[in-house]
């Protein structure tokens, strides 16, 4: 990933704690589903990832429960993730391009996932600048999704500006082909406060996962080693206090 945030949705320091989450009453009141009534037998689910790790950060669970449905998965990755080291001596956007998918497949392993019949798309747009080319994903996510598709992506507010229009070209092409869209948050852990109006509660749901859905999630986070590891002096793009607000026993939704 590679954050980036507005004035309104800084992406600094190490955001709001765990425990604060924990402890909200907005969180708690949230109802809980099940995978499979997400994605119920006979239905697709499309996963639209803006940087390789986050199809894993947002669903991971959720994937983990389409193991052996390979055939109703579709996952469509929208950049490389070539900005996550900006100056980096040791990953330089070349060498980006090519570790990141690598890490994504490799996670989608550790999901238990065959990923020799999952079908995998990739755009090739440019990271951290999506935005763009927002028109062009919409048009390109049209031709290729179904009436009653799942389709899960990044919240439309999370503060990160690929996620952001992902999410965008994701809503537009869901209402044109009578799809169903999930939003889901990955830096508003980080930059939003646990009883915060501007993220949609009346649109949240739990998906819960069970202990052996959120060991292979945590499995498969372990994979993108691009992300986790600092780079010399610079702290991990994906830090300890980051990865634990995600690796909670549940996955949250906009629905």
């Amino acid at each position: 990933m590679s954050p980036a945030g507005s004035v309104q949705k800084l992406i600094q320091g190490d955001g709001t704690p765990l425990d604060q989450w924990q402890a909200s009453a907005s969180l708690a009141r949230v109802p809980c589903v099940d995978a499979v009534d997400l994605v119920p037998a006979g239905c697709r689910l499309v996963v639209v990832a803006p940087h390789p790790d986050d199809e894993i950060l947002t669903c991971g669970g959720l994937l983990a429960s389409l193991c052996r449905r390979e055939q109703d998965l579709l996952l469509v990755s929208v950049t490389d993730g070539e900005a996550s080291h900006k100056g980096s001596a040791r990953w330089t956007r070349e060498s980006l391009r090519l570790q990141r998918p690598l890490e994504s497949q490799a996670a989608l392993q550790a999901l238990g996932l065959n990923v020799d019949t999952l079908r995998w798309l990739r755009t090739g747009l440019a990271d951290s600048a999506v935005a763009k080319d927002e028109n062009f994903l919409a048009v390109y996510l049209m031709q290729r999704l179904r009436p009653g598709d799942r389709v899960v992506t990044t919240w439309r507010g999370d503060g990160h500006c690929d996620h952001e229009s992902v999410g965008r070209a994701c809503a537009l092409a869901t209402q044109a082909s009578h799809a169903y869209l999930m939003e889901v948050p990955v830096w508003a852990w980080h930059w939003a406060t646990p009883d915060d109006p501007r993220l949609p509660w009346e649109r949240a749901r739990k998906v819960m996962l069970d202990a052996d859905m959120l060991r292979r999630k945590r499995r498969a986070i372990c994979a993108h080693r691009s992300q986790i590891q600092p780079d010399g002096a610079q702290p991990a793009v994906l830090a300890p206090h980051t990865l634990e607000r995600l690796l909670q026993p549940f996955e949250l939704v906009f629905v």
